[in-house]
């Protein structure tokens, strides 16, 4: 099983089976509270995994105990820098105090798989897909979007323009000279960051950053030396 967290909008956390099934998912759409939210979620959706698990699996119907977990999927944005790092924290603390490895999951491709899967199950898809661009509010009037056509063989978003941002006055000219319908994201998926984790392992890809997709840099900076004590 997966844990998938991400905290690149609001909170969010899941269990997935590698093979999709979703075991168990909570969020919280408050964009600040992600340190005070996050253990609270991860207690949920570990708890309700390991009960709603199939008779025989390991540790099934044990309320409250960890999950059998093998990886944790990290959604590394993009987004603001106080936020996203309270879950690529929480990701690789638990990951390493279950001995499991990380893996990093661009957010946007999380919400781009949702679609991607949605339009699937309607019958929409065919043979010459749509661009359409995954839009979330980076807050000081800019936006942050990424440009995305179709699923590739492994089941995963075609990322065709890197995560980037755009004045919100511009963003709809931007996105026409890409040729992209506009899709505004409130919310990212914590079961869809897993299933996007879950593919790449199987494909023996790496398809996130290792590093934070942070949307700006943090507002504080480092002391240029110690201030001068006047007498």
């Amino acid at each position: 099983m997966i844990l998938g967290i991400d905290t690149s909008l609001g909170t969010a956390a899941a269990v997935v089976e590698t093979d999709g099934v979703v075991l168990a998912e909570a969020s919280s759409a408050n964009p600040l509270g992600h340190a005070e939210v996050i253990g609270d979620l991860l207690q949920t959706v570990l708890g309700t995994a390991r009960t709603d698990a199939p008779l025989g699996h390991a540790g099934a119907g044990t309320p409250g105990a960890p999950a059998e977990i093998t990886a944790v999927a990290a959604g590394m944005g993009p987004g603001p820098f106080t936020g996203l790092r309270v879950g690529i924290a929480a990701a690789r603390t638990f990951a390493l105090g279950r001995g499991i490895p990380v893996v990093p999951v661009v957010s946007h491709d999380a919400a781009a798989l949702g679609i991607l899967l949605d339009e699937a199950l309607a019958g929409e898809t065919d043979a010459d897909p749509e661009r359409f661009a995954i839009v979330t509010d980076a807050r000081r009037r800019e936006f942050a979007y990424t440009v995305y056509e179709g699923m590739d063989d492994d089941g995963l978003p075609i990322r065709v323009a890197e995560p980037a941002l755009s004045p919100r006055d511009d963003i709809d000219a931007v996105l026409t000279e890409l040729d992209a319908r506009r899709h505004d994201t409130t919310a990212i998926s914590a079961a869809m960051v897993a299933l996007v984790a879950a593919r790449a392992v199987a494909a023996g890809r790496e398809v996130g950053p290792r590093d934070a997709l942070y949307l700006r840099s943090p507002d504080v900076t480092l002391s240029a030396g110690p201030k001068k004590v006047g007498t």
